[in-house]
Parts: C-alpha cells; structure tokens; sequence
C-alpha cells in the first residue's frame, strides 16, 4: 500500500506542474540581440504568465513569448507593438535607409518587433503574428542578477 501511495503522490505533483506550466506560468530562457538593451545578448530568465494571452489583455509596449510563424518548433520573445485594428508605421529596412510603411493590423492578429531594430526578425519581416501562436506575456526578470525586477518599459 506505501509503494501506491508514494506513485500516485509523483503522479499528482507531475500533474500539478504540468496544469502550471500549461496555463499559468512558466519560466523561459531568451538569449540574442533582438531585445538589446531590455534582455541579456548572453541570456536572460524570464518568468512568463500565460493568462493574459487567454482573456486577450494584452496591450502594447508587453514584452511576449510566441511561437516563431517561420520555425513553429522555436519560441521567440519580442515586445508587441500593436493589437488587431491598430495602425502601424515601421522602418521597412532599418539597415539601408529609413522608407517608412503603414500597416492597419489584421484581425485575429498582432503585431511584434525587437527592441533593436537593426539585428531582429520580426513582424517586418514575417508579417501580422496570428493571436493562436501568442504563448504568454513576460513580466519579471530573474537572471542576470543585475537585472532582477519587473520587465521595464520599451526605452526611447
């Protein structure tokens, strides 16, 4: 009886971790240039909640997860800078020159860039983000220690 009790205790807590990771929040690790200077180029740990991506209370300037519409295997971290119906106006190519393009947001859809604009792929590149591949909205920085504190807003 002591060998049941102890597997369905395993059973409960993998469950319990599993509803949490799924529907909570988990923790997420970014590393790259594209968030320079919100995130780490060498990594920063994230925790990330994922209610706001299912009662659609996002809003602009959210640093999100989202699974990448090009590699659906990959997840990736920008901050969204529109939601569905907002008009948007974005460098075409940062890199050689400063052409401008004005796009209304598609419905069902949102709109993310990288804070550094020069060394991102973004949604200049593949588009409006459908709402279905948001995974969730970072909040709280946890790694590097210098860093540790709520996620702060886009600088200017």
């Amino acid at each position: 009886m002591g060998e049941w009790s102890s597997f369905t205790a395993v059973v409960r807590g993998l469950c319990l971790l599993y509803v949490t990771n799924k529907y909570l929040g988990t923790v997420t690790i970014t590393y790259g240039p594209s968030m320079l200077p919100t995130l780490n180029v060498t990594g920063s740990m994230l925790l990330v909640e994922r209610i706001s991506t299912r009662i659609g209370k996002l809003r602009p300037g959210d640093v999100v997860i989202f699974r990448s519409p090009e590699a659906p295997r990959k997840i990736v971290c920008k901050r969204l800078i529109g939601l569905e119906g907002d008009q948007i106006t974005y460098v075409v190519d940062p890199q050689s020159g400063d052409r401008c393009e004005t796009i209304v947001v598609p419905k069902g859809h949102v709109w993310v860039e990288g804070d550094y604009i020069y060394n991102t792929k973004d949604s200049r590149n593949f588009g409006a983000l459908p709402y279905g591949l948001l995974e969730g909205r970072a909040f709280w920085t946890l790694l590097p220690r210098k860093d540790f504190g709520p996620l702060t807003p886009k600088p200017e």
